[in-house]
Order: C-alpha cells, then structure tokens, then sequence
C-alpha cells in the first residue's frame, strides 16, 4: 500500500551543509539562530544581483531550470518599462506526493528563504512580497517567520508581505495558478500563455521562483560566486537538494553537491544494490533503467544525458520484486485525478491514458499499446497547463524504460510481479476536492456559447477559441457544488445539466460529438 511522505523527513547531508547548515543544532532556524548561523546579508543592486546568479548558473530548482538572471532582469525592465513596481512570489507549493525539500526549507530554514527573496525585493524595488504554501506545517512557520521579521501585509507598510495558502493538489504549484489564487481567483492555471514577467500579481510584473531557488540565491550572496563555484561542478556549481523515497530503506532529504554519482545517493537511502529502475524528477519526470540510474550522476546535463530529469529533485528506486508498470498505473491514475477539470486534454485525456496502460497491464495486447500511445500523443501541447504534458510525458518514459516487462504484459500474462505501491501518494484527497457524485454535463445541441458557465464556475469549465466549453462534462467537487448548481440555473440556453451517478454515465468521448448537420459553434 502506497504510503505518503512526513511533511518533514529524515536530512542529511554530503560534505559540507549549505542550505542546511544548523540543522544538526536545532529542529528549526529562528531568526535569532539564523543569524547566528548564516550571519547577517547585505543588500545589492539588480543588476550586482543579477551578474552573481548568472555566475553561480543559478536556475530554477522547481523542475523548469529557467535561469534566475534572465527572469530577474526581465522583471526589473518590465516594471521599469511600465513604470510599476514588481511583485516578488515564493512558491513553495510542493504538492507532489514524491517531493519534501521545498516543504523542509519551509519548515527548518524559513529566513534563508525569506533571505533571498527580501534580497530580490530590494533589488528590483518590489513592495509586496507573497509567499505561496499548501501545508498547514509550512504555512505555521511562514507566518511565524515573517512576524519574526515584523513583516505584515499592513497597508501603507514599506513592504507587504503575506502569506497564500492553497490546497494541496498538483496543479496549485503551476506557477499561473499560484498568481491567480493570490489575486482572489480559484487556485487553478487560467489557460493564458501570459509570462508573469510581464503581468503576474495584479498585473504587475512578477519574480516567481521556488522556495529552493530564493535559498541558494542567500547563500550565493553571503559567500559570493567564488566561493560558491567550489563546491560541485564547474558549469553547475552548488549543491542540490533531493527527496529520496520509493524502495529506500530511509526516505529521505538529502543535500548534496552537484556531480556526486547517483549510485552513491542511492546507497545511502538503502536502495536495493541494482534497482530494476530509478524514477528521476518526480512524477513528472523520467525512469532510468537500474543500469543507466547507475552510470549517472547529480546534475540536470547528467541526467538529462541519460534520459532522467532532475526536475524537482525527486529519486525514487523500485527494486525487482515489484511490477514496474503497474506502480507506474498508481501513478497515472493518480494523476489523472488531480486534472484541474478545465480543458479536455487533461480532464478526459489523462483519464483515457491510464485507463489505457491499465488494458496494456491487462493484456490487451498490441492494439492496447497503440491505442495508449495515440492517446499520449494527443494530449501533449494541448493543455490549459503542463500537467497535461508531463503526465503524459510519465507514461511514455514508461513504456519506454521498461521493455522487457512490457513485451511480457503486452504478449504474454503479465510480469507475476505484484504491485507493492512502493511509490509515495497522498494518503487522502485534498481537502475540499471530495467527489460530490454528481457531473456537469453540455447538451451541444443546444449550447449556443454564452459563456456564463465558464464565468460562474472557471474552475469546471473554461471556453475555448470558439467560446463554447471544452469539455463535454466535468465531475464536480463537493466545494463546487453550489457553483455548479447556480451555472446551470443561469444557462439563458438550458444547455447545462447537473448528472447525478456518474459511475452510470456511458463512455466519454475525447472529444465533444459532431454536430449535426448546417449546425455550427459559431456563436449566435
């Protein structure tokens, strides 16, 4: 049975502690031992700031890897441009059942962080500061943090800063959802491709990056670029974060320098000494096979190499005694549930793609993985956000990693391997997403595109370029309900109905039938 991460687990650390020095003195780094601990950080201008983290190659450490410098300069001439202030936002929505060391940062070392994002304030003449938590752990220490600082968000304060809490899901992380729930809206990605560089926070320009990523920018200007390029590789200098979890012996967050070889990481959780494979990333990630997992070492160019990713930060080993594709199955089906229900890829794409690695498991034989593969396929590039594409991602790296159990699943009975759930998943679902078992379903035959649905509940239904639904129905959570029930009140058209038993529904289409003909979805 699948069991889920402590907020904080074991830290360790190779060599010399950085982001989690002190840790050995106490559970949790005040201000006061702060300050004893890292000492005091002197302010920088922007462009002085910006110079240290392109020497340092500092990048994002939330999966993307997009370089700080580049996002922070264009932050400054946006605001600069627009003649606004910027708005800095520290995500440490780390929602993945498979990922801890933003959450550990949040809980044990709160002013590194708040370090690094003062410091990018300053610099780039930011007045509100946002902190963007998921935990009622993380959020406690925030709080207390940011009070211990005589930080609030009192208007007419030199600087406002506050903290946003959201529920725990995998697309609260995504960056646009996290700017929409901070200013009021539904904690969910909007669809629109706008970089929050340009219009984040109210429409002000936006520094958003991870809760990791503000620490290792405190502890590069402390120590300055010299010193910092001493530890790790020379083209990825620092050391890194990891949370080790799945067949370890001791789940784990581990900090290490960079090109340390995986084996070696591997090794000190307890993995198994030849693991049948090695999920690097997260679930968004990519699997290793237990010889290439092997051959590797700590840096995104490694892993990359190699085929892995280290999005972020997540290592989780599966050993033999386990079906590698039917704990990537728990996976999937996890994931599809976490869809955000907003556009068809994600909400009846992801669905289709696990219930279609679950007939390859069944033996469906190769029509099934054909069928799975045209699926994937045709969810990619297609989302209202990236949780489309990297879960789809996920199954491809699956089927890929492991040939020989797919031959055997695919041809054969199946690998006699049972499944263990030795991956980590959320033990409940997040709170307030409880199914309602009732389903939100458009009559295209009478759906003329007035789009009240989509203003009355966007976290259900969004419009597509045509300004009808994209979806055809959408399962409505009990926090929901009440929208739900009022969008279809209002449907000037009649078009909206609320299903009840949606277990009784007849299979969903991809996508919304044809209509019938000399009808169009032009709207009326």
């Amino acid at each position: 049975m699948n069991t889920a991460l402590p907020d904080v687990p074991e830290v360790r650390v190779v060599g010399l502690p950085q982001l989690t020095s002190g840790f050995d003195l106490v559970e949790r780094l005040d201000l006061d031992m702060h300050l004893k601990v890292h000492g005091p950080l002197e302010p920088m201008p922007g462009e002085r700031l910006a110079r240290l983290a392109q020497a340092v190659s500092l990048r994002g450490r939330g999966g993307a890897g997009f370089p700080f410098a580049k996002k922070l300069r264009a932050v400054a001439e946006s605001a600069i441009r627009r003649g606004v202030r910027p708005v800095v936002v520290v995500n440490g929505s780390e929602d993945e059942p498979a990922c801890r060391k933003d959450t550990v940062l949040l809980n044990r070392a709160p002013h590194l962080i708040l370090d690094g994002a003062l410091l990018a304030a300053e610099a780039i003449g930011a007045r509100t500061l946002v902190v963007g938590v998921t935990r009622d752990s993380t959020e406690a220490s925030m709080r207390t943090a940011l009070a211990e600082r005589g930080l609030s968000n009192r208007r007419g304060a030199p600087l406002r800063a506050r903290v946003q809490r959201n529920p725990v899901r995998m697309v609260t992380g995504e960056s646009s959802a996290l700017i929409r729930s901070a200013d009021g809206g539904p904690p969910l990605p909007p669809g629109r491709k706008v970089r929050a560089s340009d219009s984040g926070v109210g429409g002000a320009p936006t520094l958003l990056s991870n809760a990791e990523t503000f620490a290792q920018l405190a502890v590069a200007a402390r120590i300055g670029a010299e010193r910092y390029g001493r530890t790790g590789l020379h083209d990825e200098p620092g050391t890194v974060l990891l949370t080790l979890s799945g067949a370890v012996a001791r789940p784990m967050v581990l900090e290490v320098p960079s090109g340390v070889p995986l084996r070696y990481v591997l090794q000190l959780a307890g993995a198994p000494p030849l693991p049948q494979g090695v999920l690097t990333g997260g679930y968004h990630g990519r699997w290793l096979d237990g010889v290439g997992a092997l051959d590797a070492i700590v840096s995104r160019a490694s892993l990359e190499a190699c085929g892995g990713a280290l999005g972020a930060g997540a290592i989780l080993p599966i050993g033999p005694d386990t079906c590698p594709l039917g704990e990537s199955l728990k996976v999937a089906q996890w994931l599809a549930a976490e869809s955000a229900g907003q556009c068809g890829p994600c909400y009846l794409g992801l669905p289709a793609a696990a219930r279609g690695l679950e007939d390859v498991l069944n033996g469906g034989g190769p029509t099934a993985l054909e069928a799975l593969r045209e699926v994937t396929r045709a969810v990619k590039r297609r989302g209202a956000c990236k949780h489309p594409d990297g879960s789809a991602a996920f199954i491809e790296s699956t089927i890929a990693a492991f040939p020989d159990d797919l031959a055997a699943h695919v041809l054969g009975g199946g690998c006699g391997r049972p499944v263990r759930g030795v991956l980590p998943l959320h033990a409940q679902a997040p709170a307030g997403s409880s199914p309602s078992g009732k389903r939100l379903a458009v009559d295209w035959t009478l759906c003329r595109g007035h789009g009240l649905c989509a203003d009355i509940v966007p976290e259900l239904l969004r419009l597509g370029p045509d300004g009808f639904p994209t979806v055809a129905e959408a399962e409505v959570p009990r926090s929901a309900e009440a929208n739900a029930a009022r969008a279809v009140r209002r449907c000037p058209a009649l078009a909206l109905r609320l299903e009840e038993d949606p277990a009784a529904l007849p299979p969903r289409p991809l996508l919304p039938p044809a209509l019938p003909p000399g009808r169009s979805r032009a709207r009326r």
